[in-house]
């Protein structure tokens, strides 16, 4: 089960075997609150099957989505070391299956196995690092950069073009790069006029590399 995280990428068979024996199994309805952002937790969730977005929101409801995440990714692994409340919210997309690692269980498994420490910090800093980029789309580049890079992050090769089979909404890629769903609008307008982009029930295919800026 946890093989394929790279979280525990660096940990020998003997103790992924015992670790996943402490893991517990559930299934969640679609459009499940998992965790609640500000919440006391203490369990590291990973995906078995379906997918969560892990998002933030203010008093007005408004929504920045952070990631959407699916079949051997997880989330939550702050919790196993830290005291703190949940930095952000996690919501099931559809119905989904996890397994949760309890923080008690987590201190547990590294008192017996002390040499798995280092190895699951190196885990951490992947993931510390993967999340710079992330902060630095959004300072860093314009809207359209971070659109383009949203939709080439989530398309797929086949052939001579990428395709994102995955539905997606004006307002989903208005959610993920923090900006409004009309500007999403008239960039992608845009890139379907100058024969860039095609979108078919929400299927977005991308037929030409696209251009380096709007």
């Amino acid at each position: 089960m946890l093989d394929d995280i790279p979280l525990f990428s660096d940990l020998d068979a003997t103790e992924l075997v015992l670790l996943s024996s402490k893991a517990v199994t559930r299934q969640f309805p679609r459009n499940t609150i998992i965790i609640n952002e500000g919440d006391q937790s203490d369990s590291l969730y990973i995906i078995r099957a379906g997918s969560v977005k892990v998002f933030l929101s203010d008093a007005d409801g408004r929504e920045v989505i952070l990631n959407v995440q699916g079949p051997g990714e997880y989330f939550g692994e702050l919790a196993l070391i830290d005291i703190g409340p949940r930095s952000a919210s996690v919501m099931t997309q559809d119905k989904a299956t996890l397994s949760l690692i309890s923080k008690s269980d987590f201190e547990d498994f590294m008192r017996q196995h002390p040499a798995a420490t280092i190895k699951i910090m190196r885990g951490m800093v992947k993931r510390l690092r993967a999340l710079t980029e992330s902060v630095r789309s959004l300072a860093l580049m314009d809207v359209y950069g971070r659109v383009a890079g949203l939709l080439l992050k989530l398309s797929k090769p086949e052939g001579d073009i990428r395709v994102i089979r995955d539905p997606l909404t004006q307002q989903d890629i208005a959610d993920r790069v923090g900006a409004s769903r009309e500007m999403v609008s008239r960039i992608l307008k845009d890139l379907k006029a100058g024969g860039y982009i095609e979108i078919h029930d929400r299927q977005i295919t991308i037929r030409e590399r696209l251009p380096h800026g709007w």
